[in-house]
This record gives structure tokens, sequence and C-alpha cells, in this order.
């Protein structure tokens, strides 16, 4: 099995990895950062999403597993201390895997034919900060609504807990074939009208964006962003590609959010 190590600039990261490598050199794993079978990312969550983007051409024949330095995040299952532990899963993996949904996103140019596709492991957003962001949202190729605000984000079940969630939305579970489509700061009075309510959308369905406003808005896709004024439709669908962890142990979705939103466990005795 081939492992790459993907970590953030921390200095207690990058200590980390080089712990690391000397543990799988001494168990006789191979290290190759260009054709890993196993990706391990050592830092949070957004380590992980850096590692998912850079490995996103490889994501039928890639796994990933999260060694996280603070507390345990919604991607990573192993702490900073349990290195040995993980590398004695390592020797006896096989094969098991979890995998997740991700959002297929395509943008299309004005004056190009071919839509910009890329895909995203929480959400993306288009959002305006000098002003109101004026766009009609489709479902299905049917007008839904003529949104104005601050913007919309849609995200993935596992992306619900995130940006998603601070702007009112739902929380999905992973199991769930599903994207969300949140609206941020809508503006509803007497003259204009908005859903105001997230939508879940289904599997076999499919939104589409078009702006009315030209002169531009910022585009993210998870925490990657770009200023952009050409973007005449945006489509967003479940992807087709999955993003595949290395079960060796698995933390309950749920107990994840209560402990990242809540922490009752810690304060209450159930």
């Amino acid at each position: 099995m081939k492992i790459a190590i993907v970590h953030n600039n921390n200095e207690s990261s990058i200590t980390l990895a080089g712990e690391l490598r000397l543990l799988l050199k001494k168990a006789a794993l191979k290290i190759d950062e260009r054709h890993p079978d196993l990706v391990i990312t050592i830092g949070g969550d957004g380590t992980l999403l850096s590692a998912f983007h850079r490995y996103a051409h490889m994501l039928d024949r890639v796994r990933f597993v999260g060694v996280h330095t603070g507390h345990l995040g919604f991607y990573t299952d192993w702490r900073d201390y349990e290195l040995s532990e993980l590398v004695t899963s390592l020797i006896h993996d096989k094969g098991e895997s979890i995998s997740y949904p991700l959002l297929d996103v395509r943008a299309t140019y004005q004056g190009r034919k071919e839509p910009s596709h890329f895909l995203a492991l929480n959400e993306s957003t288009m959002k305006r900060v000098d002003g109101t962001m004026v766009c009609d949202v489709f479902i299905k190729d049917e007008l839904f609504e003529r949104f104005r605000g601050d913007g919309i984000c849609i995200s993935t079940p596992t992306g619900s807990t995130g940006y998603n969630k601070s702007v009112g939305g739902a929380i999905i579970h992973p199991r769930l074939e599903a994207m969300q489509l949140a609206e941020i700061a809508s503006i509803n009075n007497r003259v204009f009208r908005t859903l105001s309510s997230p939508m879940i959308v289904a599997p076999d369905e499919w939104i589409r964006i078009k702006p009315i406003t030209t002169d531009g808005f910022v585009l993210t896709i998870d925490q990657l962003s770009s200023s952009e004024k050409n973007i005449i439709d945006l489509q967003y669908r479940i992807a087709k590609e999955r993003i595949h962890f290395a079960r060796y142990r698995h933390t309950h979705f749920w107990s994840r959010v209560e402990d990242a939103f809540i922490g009752a466990k810690n304060k209450y005795e159930i």
C-alpha cells in the first residue's frame, strides 16, 4: 500500500508528520505522494479539504484518513497521540471504506461552449459583499424564485454542519444522497419574496443559478474562492464521484455533531 501525507504548516503538524514517516518506514509501508492508495492528513478539517482537492482526480482509487491535532473534526477519526494505533491499522488494512456524496458544480462562462467543472466536499457559495446579488433559481430547469440578498450556499450532507449551518441550514446525515440550498440574508418584503427557508433537494434533481446582476460576485468551492464577472449559469447536482474514507474505525456522525456543537456529554452525566 502506497501512502501520502498531507499536513498544514503548524509546527505541531510538521513534527507529527515526521514522526508518522518514521513509523511508516519501520512498518515497511511505502510513502508515495504522487500515486497513493491512501492519503493521511494531519491538522484539521481544512487540511483534509486541501488534500481532497489535491487528489480529486484520483477519487476512484484513493482513500483518506484524518489525524486531528486539536479536537476531533467531522473528517478526522484519529488524534495526534494515536499514531502507533493508526499504523497498526494500516498494517492490517482490509480495504474497507465508507463513502460520502460530493457536490458537482458546473460553471458556464460567457463566450464559452463547455462549462468548467468542479467538485466540492463541503459546499459552494456565490456571494456579493458590496451590494445585493440578484439571481434566478431553477429546480430541474423550472424557475423557482428570483433571489435578492447577500448570496446562496449549496452544501453536501457532510458540509451541512459548516457554513450552511451558520446561515440557518439544516444538518443532514451523510448517508442521505441530497444537497441543500440555504439563502444568505435574503431580502423579503412587500415587493421582493423568496422562500426564505433551507431547501433539501433530491439526488435526481439539480439546481441552476442564473445571475441577473452583471457586475460580478465571489464564487467559492469549499475553501477556494474567486471573483467572477462572466459566469452566466451555475449548475449544481450530486456528483457521480464520491469520497472514500478508510474504515479502520469510524465515529458516529451524530456523536460528532454533539461533540462539536453541544458538548453535553462533557458537562452532564447521561
